[in-house]
C-alpha cells in the first residue's frame, strides 16, 4: 500500500485542533483530521461551559464540540475517527501511521492532542465524573456552579493552591485533602491558602470514596492516613487537582519536551516545535492556562504558522 500525501495533518481534535482545521481549510490545506481516542478532547467531559465568548446562555461540552467539527467540515475538513499511533519526523516529509497502519506522509503537522486530567480513580468519583454529577479536574471551569456552596479538593501542588484558593471566593467552604503531612506547593501559594479563612487543610488525609444519591454529590469519606480515623464532609462539588498527563509520548523521540511530557515551544509566541514543519496547539503544550478559548487561540496560530512554512517551501 503506497502512503496516502497530504499538505497538512492534524492530530487530534477538541478546541485546538477543529479551530486549526477551520483555518487550515480556508487556507486551502486540505487539512486532514484524525480525532483522537476521545473525540471533541477534554471538553466532551464538561456539562457546561458558561465562560466560551458567543453563548451568552452558555453550551455543553459535548455540544460546542459537534458545533465545531461541523464548521470544520463545512470548510471541507476530512475528519477521521481514529488516531495516529506512530510518527517519524527526521526527514521533510513528516510520516505518520494510524492505528490500522495506514501511512500518510504531511508536508505540515499540527499536534493537538490535549493533556488528560489525572484522577484518583474511585469508581464513585467516576460514577459523578461521568454523569457531570459534582465532580471536575477544572475549578476555573466549574467552580461558578457551586456559588454559595461547600466542596472538597484533592491535591497539593501549585496549581491545587490556585484552585483552592479560586473556590475561597465563590464557596461557602472548601476543604483541602493533601495526602502527606506538607504541600508540593511553593510557599507563598501554601501560605495563601493557610491564610484563607474558609479553606480547611486536612494533612494526611485521603479520599476513601465520593458520595452522592446517584444524581450528584452529597459529601466525600476520608481517611487519615496517620490515625486511620474516617469521617464524612458534606460537599456538593469534589474538584481533583492532581496534575495532568500530556498526550504526547508518540512524539518524544522527535520534539522536544519538557519534565512533564509538555511540548516546549522552539519560539515564545509561535506555535513553533524543534521540528519544521511540525506545530503544536493547545493543552499538549500549555499547562498554565488549559482553556477551550486558549486552545482555540493556539489552533489558529497553529494554522497561520503551517500555511506560512508551505508558502516559504514554495519560494
Amino acid at each position: 500500500m503506497s502512503a496516502e500525501k497530504i499538505k497538512c495533518l492534524i492530530i487530534g481534535s477538541g478546541p485546538a485542533g477543529y479551530t486549526a482545521a477551520i483555518y487550515a481549510a480556508r487556507a486551502e490545506m486540505k487539512p486532514v483530521m484524525y480525532q483522537g481516542m476521545q473525540p471533541g478532547g477534554q471538553l466532551t467531559t464538561t456539562n457546561e461551559v458558561e465562560n466560551f465568548p458567543g453563548y451568552p446562555d452558555g453550551v455543553t461540552g459535548p455540544e460546542m464540540m459537534i458545533q465545531l467539527e461541523a464548521q470544520a467540515k463545512r470548510f471541507e475538513t476530512d475528519v477521521r475517527f481514529g488516531f495516529i499511533t506512530k510518527v517519524d519526523f527526521t526527514g521533510p516529509i513528516h510520516k505518520c501511521w494510524t492505528e490500522d497502519g495506514h501511512e500518510i506522509h504531511a508536508e505540515t503537522v499540527i499536534i493537538s492532542t490535549g493533556a488528560a486530567a489525572k484522577y484518583l480513580g474511585l469508581p464513585s468519583e467516576q460514577h459523578y465524573l461521568s454523569i457531570g454529577g459534582g465532580v471536575s479536574a477544572c475549578a476555573v471551569c466549574d467552580g461558578f456552579f457551586y456559588r454559595g456552596q461547600e466542596t472538597v479538593i484533592v491535591g497539593a501542588g501549585d496549581s491545587a493552591c490556585e484552585e483552592a484558593h479560586y473556590l475561597s471566593k465563590l464557596c461557602k467552604k472548601v476543604t483541602m485533602l493533601v495526602r502527606t503531612d506538607k504541600f508540593r506547593a511553593s510557599k507563598i501559594m501554601a501560605d495563601r491558602v493557610r491564610n484563607t479563612p474558609n479553606i480547611e487543610i486536612l494533612h494526611s488525609t485521603e479520599t476513601v470514596e465520593v458520595l452522592g444519591d446517584g444524581n450528584g454529590v452529597t459529601g466525600v469519606k476520608v481517611k487519615n492516613n496517620v490515625s486511620g480515623e474516617e469521617k464524612e464532609i458534606p460537599a456538593t462539588g469534589f474538584f481533583v487537582a492532581i496534575g495532568h498527563k500530556p498526550n504526547t509520548d508518540i512524539f518524544k523521540d522527535y520534539i522536544n519536551l519538557d519534565e512533564t511530557g509538555y511540548i516546549k515551544y522552539e519560539k515564545p509566541g509561535t506555535s513553533l516545535t524543534n521540528v519544521p514543519g511540525v506545530f503544536v496547539a493547545g493543552d499538549a503544550a500549555d499547562k498554565n492556562y488549559r482553556q477551550a478559548i486558549t486552545a482555540a487561540g493556539t489552533g489558529c496560530m497553529a494554522a497561520l504558522d503551517a500555511e506560512r512554512y508551505l508558502a516559504s517551501l514554495e519560494h
